[in-house]
């Protein structure tokens, strides 16, 4: 081989080289940007649910760059067919020793086509509660109501059950209100229904209720149930807990502290306890 030959195929693999990296460079940059424009182009879609955005920016990322490095071996004269088949078996060997991984793949795949939340429900799934911020193809990211960061395995949530707090409309709240004995109960009812149809938020279908729960040990416990939208649920919670003190206030209505009577039986016990103890202390004295 001549010092020219040898000139031309240092040439010819350095223009490859060069070549080569210039698409990986490009094709990577490029996959970024086509990502993005897609989860752009997918926001402002009517049809399209925020929970799908991050997944189809994947894909899209993760195509261009396969197609980029298969266009980088074919720059160089590699067959990328046999390449294709390796990487398929190779795939497969890698899927059998990662089957806990692929198991939160497989998983992801069915939060995404069944939906049981979507990115901004508030949840309750596998002992944590929050709000969902991302769901991917490994994990489901959440954050609690505190603020702090959740992240659980897909296949944990799927086979968890899942409690969606934010799925339905409406949402129904019920609390329990004691009041003394000594109390009216129909004039506390009264005071509950009003304090009920006084707020706006409390839906009128379907109607609110009040009705005597139990005779409690220390309360009369009188139950209230009210609807109100979804997003209003925690306010109204918050706001009739606190209206309902200050009108039983206003009412002389009481709500008694837990109590129980206690009735002392045998007060004598003790003093024949006592005259035992004189017993056995004047035999002692006697054997002395």
């Amino acid at each position: 081989m001549t010092s020219s030959d040898a000139m031309t195929i240092a040439t010819a693999y350095g223009l490859n080289i060069i070549t080569a990296a210039v698409i990986l460079i490009v094709g990577w940059w490029f996959s970024g940007k086509a990502a993005a424009a897609i989860r752009k182009m997918l926001r402002k879609a009517p049809w399209m649910d925020d929970t799908l955005l991050p997944l189809a920016g994947t894909v899209v990322k993760y195509t261009i760059i396969i197609i980029t490095v298969l266009a980088v071996l074919d720059r160089f004269g590699v067959e990328t067919t046999s390449i294709i088949a390796v990487l398929g078996a190779a795939g497969l060997a890698i899927g059998l020793a990662l089957q806990g991984t692929l198991s939160n793949v497989a998983a992801g795949v069915m939060l995404l086509v069944l939906r049981p939340f979507r990115v901004g429900d508030a949840i309750e799934v596998a002992g944590q509660a929050g709000t969902v911020k991302k769901i991917d193809l490994f994990t489901v990211e959440l954050h609690s109501a505190n603020n702090v960061f959740i992240s659980i395995p897909n296949s944990t949530v799927w086979n968890s059950t899942i409690v969606n707090y934010s799925r339905n409309p409406t949402r129904r709240i019920d609390l329990t209100i004691g009041i003394g004995y000594d109390d009216d109960i129909d004039h506390a009812m009264k005071v509950l229904e009003d304090i009920l149809s006084a707020d706006e938020r409390i839906l009128s279908d379907p109607a609110p209720m009040t009705a005597v729960k139990a005779l409690g040990e220390s309360s009369v416990d009188l139950a209230v149930r009210a609807h109100a939208k979804t997003a209003d649920y925690w306010a109204v919670l918050f706001d009739l807990q606190k209206t309902i003190k200050q009108r039983f206030d206003a009412e002389k209505i009481s709500i008694p502290y837990p109590q129980r009577d206690i009735h002392m039986i045998g007060e004598k016990a003790p003093a024949a306890k006592k005259t035992t103890t004189r017993r056995k202390t004047a035999a002692s004295k006697k054997q002395a």
